[in-house]
């Protein structure tokens, strides 16, 4: 596999947004699937939680990544929803609390820039926190790993070519919001290149990228044979592993 389908799958839902519904044998105007099933989060082997996720490519409209997050064993669960345009303009970003506590934000472009409300209880009358960040941002929420596979086929979209049939990509930086936090973050995508790694007893050949903040550091895993879809997310210096299902 070469760049062609990381622009594929990259270009669908950020740039082009009509590779994804071809794929899906979807009619124009319906929403494709580009991606969906669920991460497995676990630390220091055993399973706390899963996300369950989706990502619908909309050609020429808005695209739609919803995604659940339940820790296993217990009640606490949370929802998010982030739309953006073809072109990776934000529309909406909204965080739902299902379990224990029922608070709620969302992310809106306002004048061109970004802006969040807070809502911690119902009735409540929403906080807002003003953001001078393109309307282009990336959304990268502590508790969604989809998120971060969109980032990920941005960065192979926009950061990588195609060199004598090996793909050749160069570290790329990205404005990001960090909603939990009510913060804004400046991101750095470096590529490593491809490594072996086992995954439930399989050796697979895996597409690395090194996913940097001012803080922390995430290992990306991707896969190159199957739309460079994310396989495996480890933070640097934690204990823990999120593994494709």
């Amino acid at each position: 596999m070469n760049l062609r389908s990381a622009l594929l799958v990259g270009a669908s839902l950020l740039l082009l947004s009509a590779g994804a519904a071809a794929e899906t044998g979807k009619e124009k105007e319906a929403p494709g699937v580009v991606d969906s099933g669920s991460f497995g989060i676990f630390v220091g082997g055993r399973r706390v939680a899963t996300e369950t996720f989706s990502v619908h490519g909309q050609p020429g409209g808005t695209n739609i990544i919803t995604s659940q997050l339940k820790e296993d064993g217990g009640a606490a669960a949370q929802t998010s929803e982030l739309q953006i345009t073809s072109t990776g303009v934000l529309v909406r970003y909204e965080w739902r609390e299902l379990a224990p506590g029922k608070g709620q934000l969302e992310i809106t472009p306002k004048n061109d820039f970004l802006v969040e409300r807070i809502t911690t209880n119902p009735g409540d009358k929403p906080a807002e926190q003003p953001f001078l960040m393109p309307n282009t941002s990336v959304v990268l929420d502590n508790n969604f790993l989809i998120q971060r596979e969109v980032l990920a086929w941005r960065y192979l979209a926009s950061s990588c070519a195609t060199e004598k049939g090996q793909m050749r990509c160069t570290a790329a930086q990205f404005g990001a919001i960090v909603p939990q936090d009510r913060t804004s973050a400046r991101l750095t995508m470096q590529p490593v290149g491809e490594e072996k790694i086992t995954i439930r007893g399989a050796e697979r050949q895996l597409l690395r990228i090194n996913l940097k903040g001012e803080d922390d550091e995430w290992g990306l895993w991707l896969d190159p044979q199957d739309h460079y879809k994310l396989i495996r997310v480890v933070k640097s210096g934690e204990n823990s592993e999120v593994v494709r299902d």
